[in-house]
């Protein structure tokens, strides 16, 4: 049986990274996402698993078979060490024990019960145990914010698991190491998210979860050559060209222009009534105001005196708005003027308007310069996402892949 990838994972990618990594930092030692979430999913849920799970327990999810209880046991992965005469006393079910810790083998070489099987990627097994680890370590992240169910959960993150096995795997091939002293520091970096101070609270937090700091570093260890993996493999191979940012550029601007913003200052005159002689001297009287801005008169003065609009209040002032926030046609006739410009009185269905532009943010300059890296970033995530799916499917082509769940 082939695994699939399990549409929309929570909290973590499905690849077992934590986001396509921006294109400022490809050429870096290792490959980090840029306020993403791609991780390896050994090392950003397996080791997440160790520092948030220090606060809570890990148990059992429900749809998992009881290990230990009537009716038999699963199918297991047995190790053969020769036979003996008796049997110590039973110990503590797997349901009792906390995540990662293993039955330990007989002095005499007792036959071992590991963890039950519920994967194998390339005769390279995956574990309910590390299934448990993960799926709890979400818990306990997304504590009270997740209505997932724990079937749907296993699902999920066994594919994740079976992913980050086979990037491992092409580790191996592509002879990919990492040098303790990157293990090192990214051990430094998790103890200082996590409020360790120092080596010794790390392993206390760690062993009150039934692991041990070499487990931790272990995951870690995973985690990095992932990183180098998918770096090798996939973000060197993603680039973007200028060529690329002005094409999009040309067919989105409507949409890049629609999150710009702009400054503007209003006046209100009302007619006393609804004549056409009240109407006319409401547009006069307009006139009037705006030929003593044009003069220079103190907006903001004209606007306590004259406007019936809220922001007389404020002199007129509407603040920084984004495009979209006024109606079409009186947006229009404000982002129609340049900065300091005055329009000519506007009429509504409540009067004659006149608007002051004060300011306004434009696809040119430093604000056209702020669009091209946000298209670049978009292009380069859209394909370094097609690279990776691409990837991953050759990987898997190759691999022999059975679930057991």
């Amino acid at each position: 049986m082939t695994a699939g990838r399990a549409p929309d994972a929570p909290a973590a990618d499905r690849h077992g990274a934590a986001g396509a990594p921006s294109p400022s930092t490809a050429g870096e030692g290792r490959d980090r996402a840029p306020g993403g979430r791609r991780r390896g999913a050994a090392g950003g849920f397996a080791v997440l698993a160790v520092v948030t799970l220090m606060a809570g327990g890990c148990a059992i999810p429900q749809w998992v078979p009881f290990l230990g209880g009537k009716g038999g046991r699963p199918a297991t992965a047995r190790m053969k060490p020769p036979p003996v005469a008796e049997r110590p006393a039973p110990e503590r079910p797997a349901s009792e024990r906390p995540a990662g810790e293993r039955r330990p083998a007989d002095a005499e070489g007792e036959e071992v019960i590991a963890d039950r099987i519920v994967a194998v990627v390339n005769n390279d097994a995956i574990t309910l145990a590390e299934l448990q680890e993960s799926i709890a370590a979400y818990r306990q992240e997304n504590r009270g914010q997740s209505s997932i169910s724990d079937e749907e959960l296993g699902r999920q993150f066994l594919a994740r698991l079976i992913d980050t096995r086979l990037q491992l795997q092409e580790a191996d091939r592509e002879k990919i190491a990492v040098e303790d002293a990157e293990i090192e520091e990214e051990l430094a970096d998790r103890m200082k998210r996590f409020g360790a101070t120092t080596r010794e609270q790390m392993e206390q937090l760690v062993k009150a979860q039934g692991l041990t700091l070499d487990h931790v570093r272990k995951r870690v260890r995973e985690a990095v050559r992932v990183q180098k993996i998918l770096r090798r493999k996939v973000t060197l191979r993603v680039s973007v060209t200028e060529a690329e940012i002005d094409r999009y550029l040309a067919d989105n601007r409507a949409k890049l222009e629609t999150g710009l913003a702009y400054h503007a200052r209003h006046i209100l005159v009302t007619p006393a009534g609804p004549t056409d002689a009240e109407w006319e001297a409401t547009r006069i009287k307009a006139e009037l105001i705006r030929t003593q801005l044009l003069e220079g008169a103190d907006f903001a003065e004209l606007a306590r005196q004259h406007s019936r609009d809220a922001s007389a209040r404020s002199g007129g002032d509407l603040g920084t708005l984004k495009r979209g926030e006024l109606a079409p046609e009186i947006e229009a006739v404000i982002l129609a003027l340049t900065p300091g410009e005055l329009s000519r009185p506007y009429k509504s269905g409540l009067g004659y308007h006149l608007f002051r532009l004060e300011s306004k943010e434009t696809l040119e300059g430093e604000g056209l310069a702020r669009a091209r890296q946000q298209i670049r970033e978009i292009l380069f995530r859209q394909k370094y996402e097609a690279r990776l799916d691409a990837w991953l499917k050759e990987i898997k082509q190759r691999a022999i892949i059975e679930v057991r769940l």
